[in-house]
Parts: structure tokens; sequence; C-alpha cells
């Protein structure tokens, strides 16, 4: 059988951060009782009408300029029929020919489209150990019912399950920089839809596509994608077809259920929404959308990578986390002398051990370590005052208490051995210690010389310099 590619794309839902519903008047706020945000628009009472949220508009504009997309002069919502037990209208207003904005690119993933549209009620399915009067039962609710989302539509670019993955995660990251969205996949406030399908390797024509539903974590994401791949190459392998179709993952089994048939646009029987006009932004709305983006995920690991030398995986971690990104630039920007990527790694690294061992959650940002701070050891350890051991004494230090790490220094006693002297002698006397380990050093056994190292740093209290350990050993026994 041929070799098989996987050819992935990625649908996925941001509920944005307005005040109020897409189309009402209604609070939004997750966690309050169910179906007191509700009115007669976003519960389709008779001969009510809908009115767009305006800052729901400009939150979309962002999101489209921010991947690189081309706004429509002129987009239009529409009528989405459908059978849904969760929205009162039976059908969601949404947009289909003529979308907000197509054709973006976020790190050379291809967008499709990107439009607004409303969500749907929150469905609560009652099982057999909650039954209602004796049955099982389904309950809304609709304080969800209308809430703004941008739907963000890539084209099949995907090649793996780990790249689809890391690739949402840019997007919340991106999305989530804009202030736009806390994107929260816990909270549903970002939900991701995967179509997935095999081909020959190097062939350009699609296979049968199935779509996994709602995945809910980017983990969970990941291993539904690997699941689902695993099934359709078993097929293929076994000589049948894979059907066109929407499935559901569950983790917890690893199990695909089939839900339905794969919808066509037909089905929804979609038409123009005859109680909205056409969305037509102004040149000042556009101006307003680009003039408000901050540097971006995607731009800020370039400039981390080609200018400041850190390695990609340094570079997105910090990107990722646009406080942790300052922290660190400040931190860089006080250590003189000293490699940015250095600093990267005290940050990526030691501090963020040190800040777990703490059992701090806040990160960084949120420590009683100042980034001056974090430069002033980082410098003092690169210029060998004190050694790369006591640096993460000092460092625990300054986690738990804040202040210099100078003064921390002194009062610990911790400045690195500088008189060669000294140091000698103690290495000797560490050598003579251990007769086993300096035989079989002189024998060709490099490892062995730990355990001499090992006695130097304990006479010392960490403050001799490993090299300068190492060196004298070799020295004293002439290999």
């Amino acid at each position: 059988m041929a070799e098989l590619e996987a050819v992935i794309g990625l649908e996925i839902h941001v509920q944005l951060s307005t005040r109020t519903k897409m189309f009402c008047g209604c609070e939004l706020s997750f966690g309050d009782q169910p179906n007191v945000h509700t009115c007669p628009v976003c519960l389709a009472h008779p001969g009510v009408l809908p009115a767009p949220n305006e800052e729901a508009i400009r939150y979309a504009l962002q999101i489209a300029v921010a991947l690189e997309c081309e706004v429509a002069p002129r987009s239009i919502f529409h009528r989405k029929n459908y059978f849904y037990p969760d929205n009162p209208k039976a059908y969601q207003i949404s947009q289909y020919d003529i979308p907000l904005a197509t054709g973006g690119r976020l790190d050379d993933i291809r967008i499709h489209r990107v439009h607004l549209e409303e969500d749907a009620a929150k469905m609560i399915h009652v099982g057999e150990s909650g039954r209602i009067h004796g049955s099982g039962a389904s309950l809304v609710d609709f304080n969800r019912g209308g809430t703004p989302l941008v739907e963000i539509v890539t084209e099949p670019d995907l090649r793996s399950a780990a790249e689809a993955s890391e690739w949402a995660r840019l997007l919340r990251t991106t999305v989530r920089q804009l202030g736009v969205s806390d994107v929260n996949m816990e909270e549903g406030s970002l939900r991701c839809d995967a179509n997935v399908s095999v081909r020959p390797a190097g062939s350009e024509e699609l296979g049968v596509k199935t779509e996994l539903k709602n995945m809910n974590s980017f983990r969970f994401l990941e291993r539904g994608i690997e699941a689902e791949l695993a099934r359709q190459q078993e097929l293929i392998g076994a000589g049948a077809a894979v059907v066109q179709e929407t499935l559901h993952f569950d983790p917890r089994g690893v199990t695909l259920t089939s839900l339905r048939s794969k919808e066509e646009a037909h089905d929804y029987r979609y038409f123009p929404e005859p109680d909205l006009v056409p969305l037509a932004p102004t040149e000042q709305m556009l101006h307003e959308a680009r003039g408000s983006l901050p540097e971006l995920p995607a731009a800020r690991i370039e400039r981390y990578r080609e200018e400041m030398g850190l390695p990609p995986e340094a570079a997105a971690q910090l990107a990722a986390d646009p406080e942790a990104a300052v922290y660190f630039e400040r931190a860089a920007g006080a250590a003189a002398g000293v490699e940015p990527r250095v600093v990267a790694n005290w940050v990526t690294g030691e501090l963020a051990a040190a800040l777990r061992q703490e059992g701090g959650e806040a990160g960084a940002t949120g420590s009683k370590v100042e980034p001056e701070a974090l430069a002033a050891l980082v410098v003092m350890v690169q210029e060998k005052r004190i050694s790369h051991g006591s640096g993460k004494t000092v460092l625990a230090a300054l986690v738990a208490e804040g202040g210099e790490p100078g003064a921390i220094v002194e009062r610990e006693g911790l400045a690195q051995i500088s008189d060669s002297g000294e140091l000698e002698a103690i290495v000797a006397t560490a050598v003579d210690a251990n007769p086993e380990a300096a035989a079989q050093i002189r024998a060709g056994n490099g490892r062995a010389i730990g355990a001499i190292v090992g006695a130097v740093m304990r006479e010392t209290k960490g403050r001799a310099d490993g090299a300068e350990v190492n060196r004298l050993i070799r020295d004293r026994l002439g290999v």
C-alpha cells in the first residue's frame, strides 16, 4: 500500500468578550444562574428584530486583520437552518457565501475564512445517575444563547496531529493578545473542530474527510486526530472506504463514535437574513482595527529567534505569554554583557522551576523577583563571581523574599572562591580522600571525577567554579 499522508484543517470558534450578546442587549456573564440573561430577542419571541453588536463587529475585524485576511467591503448574514434543540429560533444567524474576511495566514497556515455568528444555548444532559421524575432529560441554559462568535476556518494545510495542536495554541495566544476573548477552553470560549482525511503521499487530490467535533483541550485535539488518522489508515489498508461523517472523540476510552452523516451546505438551507442589513466596514473602522494590533506572537517569535538568538522552544514559550515576554525583555535589557538566550534560559528554566518549587502559580510577573534582580544574578553567574549552584541558592531566596542578589550573596557567604591557592589545597585534600576514584580517573574512567568534584563542592558549599575544579583535579592526577 502507498504511504499515506495526513490532511487536516481546523474550524475554531472564538467567543468574543463583549458586554452583551450578538443581536440583543442581554448581558454576558459566565457561571451565573441558568436562564437569567434572556430577552424576547434571544428567545425568538414573535415579532422581535435582531440588531448587530457593534463591539463584536470591531473585535471580529481585529481578528481578521491580525490574521492578514482581506476584509470584504460588504458581507451579509444568513439563516442557517437546522434542528437546534438549544436554539429557540430553529436557525442560527451566521454568514455563508459572503463572509466578513477571507484569504489570511498565520505562521504559514492559510486561513480560508473568518466570519461572525451567534452561539447556541448550553445543553445539559441528565443521565441514569441524575434522573428527573423517573426519566432521563436534557436541560437548556439560554444564558449562552446569542453569544457573539468568530469562526476561523483554515485551509487543509496541517500535516500531523502535533502540528494542528501547536498551531491552535498559537492562534489562541494571538487572539488572547488582541484582548477580544479570554479563549478559555475550559469555559467553552474556544472550541475546536478538526476536518481529517488521508491521501497517498505526494498526491494533490483530497481524500474523504471526517469531522471531529468540539475538542475542549489541545491534548484531546491531538489525541482525537491521531485516533482518527489511525482509523482511516486501517480502513484503507483493509480495502474499505472512509465515509464522510461527523464524529465524537471520547478521550477516556480513546474511542470515536459517529454522530451523524456529514452535512453539506444545502442541508442547512441557507438564505439571507431578511432582518439584518449588510455589513460594510468603513475605512476608519479598518484603520482603527489595524492600529490596535500589538506585536503578535508569530512576529515576536521571529524577532526572538532572528534578532536575539533564542532557540525555537524558548522563543515560543515566551511569546505565548505577553507578560512573560515583557519580563524577559526587561531582564535581558538590564543584563549588560550577557546574551539574551542566557537570560531566556534562566527565565524559562531556573526561575520557572524555583517558582514551582515555592508553589507559586502567578509566574515570573507575579513573583517577588524583579527583572532587574534576575538580570543582576545572571551577570554575577556569567562573570563567575558566584557559581551556578550558588546562583540557584540566591534565586530561591529572591523567590521567597525578594531583594537584591548582591546582598544575599554577601549575607550567605556565597561569593565564589577566587584564591587559587585555597582551592588547590581543597582539591588536593579531596583527591587524597578518594583514592579509588583517583585510580579510576588515571585508568581512563572520566565519570569517576564526579565523586571528587562533589567532595570539593561540599567543602566549599558550592562556591567553587566547577570547570576550575575539574581542571585542578586533572592537573593533580596528571591526566
